[in-house]
Order: structure tokens, then C-alpha cells, then sequence
């Protein structure tokens, strides 16, 4: 064994060596810490991207709601009013298509949200992969 670098690793103070923990500590928690900012903001501009989608599926959805609505008081006012049905007819059309057209955008919606995710995949991964690192290196200690 290597007299002078046994000694000259032996030489730091435990001082130092907490100093060091310390420092490197910090730095690791402050990097994840930007890792999860990092991917906080991306997953607030996707659902900024999302959100007018999703208003517009609320919107149609919601008229497709009233046509709905319009097209059943209608059967009860023909039901007691001497009309022919073609106002019942043209509301459940339209109402119909509206809630086509709701529902296809909220599928959308639904699907860029999906695809992005809502959770921070890569800082959990990192982590993850952090977590195994101090494993290994804990069993080749010593």
C-alpha cells in the first residue's frame, strides 16, 4: 500500500468532510428541485394550449345541452299543441351535431392532455435512478 497516499487522504478534517456532504447535498436537492420546476412549467404551457380547447368542448357541450332541452319541451308543447313535429325534428339535428361536435372536442382536449402528461415523469425517473445509485453504492462500501 501507498504509504503517502494513505496518509495524505486521511489528512481532511471531518469538518471538511461534512463541509463537502454538505455542498454536494445542496447541490443534488437544488437540482432536482430545477428538474421538477423545469417540468411544472412544460405541463402549465401544455395545459395552457389546452385550456381554450376545453373551453370551447364545455361551450358546445353546454349548447348541445339547451337544443337538448329545447327539443324535449317541444315534444311536450306538440304533445298538447295541434303542430306537426318538424320543430322537434330540426332542434334533435342540431342538438345532435352539437354534441358531436362537443364531444370530438373534448376528445382532442382530452387527448393532448393525456399525451403530455400531468406528472413529472423525468424527475421521478432521475430520482429513481438517484435511489439505485445510493443502493449500489451503499452495498460496495465496506
Amino acid at each position: 500500500m501507498n504509504n503517502a497516499a494513505y496518509t495524505s487522504n486521511h489528512e481532511r478534517s471531518l469538518g471538511s468532510v461534512a463541509a463537502e456532504i454538505r455542498d454536494e447535498l445542496l447541490d443534488f436537492i437544488h437540482t432536482r428541485v430545477q428538474m421538477f420546476k423545469s417540468e411544472l412549467q412544460e405541463t402549465l404551457a401544455t395545459f395552457k394550449h389546452v385550456m381554450p380547447t376545453a373551453v370551447i368542448a364545455l361551450t358546445l357541450l353546454a349548447t348541445a345541452y339547451l337544443l337538448l332541452t329545447l327539443a324535449v319541451v317541444s315534444v311536450v308543447a306538440v304533445a298538447f299543441w295541434s303542430n306537426p313535429y318538424h320543430w322537434f325534428f330540426a332542434f334533435l339535428i342540431v342538438g345532435g351535431l352539437w354534441l358531436i361536435a362537443g364531444a370530438l372536442t373534448a376528445f382532442l382536449a382530452w387527448n393532448r392532455i393525456k399525451g403530455h402528461g400531468t406528472f413529472p415523469r423525468r424527475t421521478i425517473g432521475v430520482l429513481k435512478a438517484d435511489k439505485i445509485w445510493l443502493q449500489h453504492e451503499a452495498r460496495s462500501q465496506p
